[in-house]
C-alpha cells in the first residue's frame, strides 16, 4: 500500500565546484545539505553534477541524495536519484538502499517551491 509523506525542508549548504567552463555550457559538481521536518524528519546530503547551458535558465542535473532520519516514525536511511532538465524532473528511491526500519523502501518524490521560496518534498512510498 502506497503511503504519502510531506516534509518541508531548508537548504543548509550549497557548495558549487566549477569543473569545466567552455563555449556552450558550464559543468559543476555540487554538494547540498538539507534539513527536513514533517512526516520525514532528518537531514540529507546530495551530490550532483550540473550543466548550465549558455542560454539563460537552460540547465540539467543528475545526482544522488542520502536521507538520514525517520519517516512516519521509522528510523533509517535511503538514497534518492535525481534527474532534471527543462523537460521535467524525477526523483526515485534507489532500490535496495533502505536501512534500519526503512529497509525495502521504494518510491517516487517531487519537490514543490512556493512563492517566497519555501521548499517541500512529497514522497510516495511503499515498504516491504
Amino acid at each position: 500500500m502506497e503511503t504519502k509523506a510531506v516534509a518541508p525542508f531548508t537548504i543548509e549548504t550549497w557548495e558549487d565546484d566549477l569543473c569545466d567552463e567552455r563555449a556552450g555550457a558550464r559543468l559543476s559538481r555540487t554538494r547540498i545539505t538539507k534539513t527536513f521536518t514533517g512526516d520525514f524528519a532528518g537531514t540529507s546530503e546530495a551530490f550532483t553534477v550540473m550543466c548550465h547551458a549558455a542560454v539563460q535558465e537552460s540547465s540539467a542535473y543528475v545526482g544522488f541524495e542520502r536521507f538520514l532520519g525517520s519517516l512516519h516514525g521509522r528510523a533509517g536511511t535511503f538514497v534518492l536519484h535525481h534527474t532534471a532538465s527543462g523537460a521535467g524532473a524525477s526523483w526515485t528511491v534507489v532500490p535496495d538502499t533502505g536501512t534500519g526500519e526503512l529497509t525495502g523502501i521504494r518510491g517516487v518524490a517531487d519537490i514543490s517551491i512556493a512563492e517566497g521560496g519555501a521548499h517541500t518534498l512529497t514522497l510516495r512510498y511503499e515498504l516491504g
